[in-house]
């Protein structure tokens, strides 16, 4: 039985006690975790299994590995505690809100342009499109509709579209709904002021970063 995904049910959560289900050298797998694992272009948390460092975090299919110190003790049926680094995750959880905002608002006003790539860090999200001109020209545009959804301090529904499968959503009722399975802030206001820059990736690639001010 896969892990059981508890950043999906509360991704608030920063501590989590659980058992290990299995150990194969420094790779070990938990009945629960509140840890994400690189996904959807989203970075993987930093954290603990109990005082040993996280150093990755893979989901293979519907599982998630963990790689920790060689010189772990632990063994299958032990009790840990898996904590995070929260100040991480959560401007995570905030850029990569913003950056599902700002697709969004592109995706609903210019007809669904190619993005062909996208990354949320703690330090910034990006988003790559094949777009014709310099992206910057809609930032006015970008900047006006997120500053109203952020003010309007809207909530955000975050669930599955197929449990089996483990296929998410998010959506804000009026305005979205998008298949997603990152971890979600619960309402827009979250996010704050945001800074966005262009940069540009070559003929017709353009590249929007986005930035937390605070």
């Amino acid at each position: 039985m896969a892990v059981i995904k508890k950043f999906w049910d509360n991704p608030y959560l920063m501590e989590l006690e659980t058992i290990v289900t299995s150990v194969d050298g420094d790779r070990i797998t938990l009945k629960e975790t509140i840890a994400y694992a690189f996904a959807g272009g989203q970075q993987s948390d930093s954290g603990f299994i109990n005082n040993y460092e996280i150093k990755t975090a893979n989901k293979i299919n519907n599982e998630i590995f963990y790689t920790i110190d060689t010189t772990h003790n632990l063994k299958k049926g032990d009790k840990i505690i898996v904590s995070i680094d929260w100040e991480k995750r959560y401007k995570i959880m905030r850029l990569h809100f913003a950056a599902e905002l700002v697709l969004e608002l592109i995706n609903q006003k210019f007809n669904t342009p190619i993005k062909f790539g996208a990354n949320i860090t703690d330090k910034k999200a990006r988003l790559d499109f094949i777009w014709e001109r310099n992206i910057s020209e809609i930032f006015p545009f970008l900047i006006c509709e997120m500053d109203k959804l952020i003010s309007m301090d809207l909530p955000i529904i975050s669930n599955f579209q197929d449990d089996e499968n483990e296929v998410r959503y998010w959506e804000i009722i009026g305005f979205g709904k998008v298949n997603c399975g990152g971890t979600h802030i619960k309402r827009t206001k979250e996010i704050g002021e945001i800074t966005l820059k262009r940069v540009t990736q070559g003929k017709n690639k353009e590249r929007i970063e986005i930035y937390l001010n605070n």
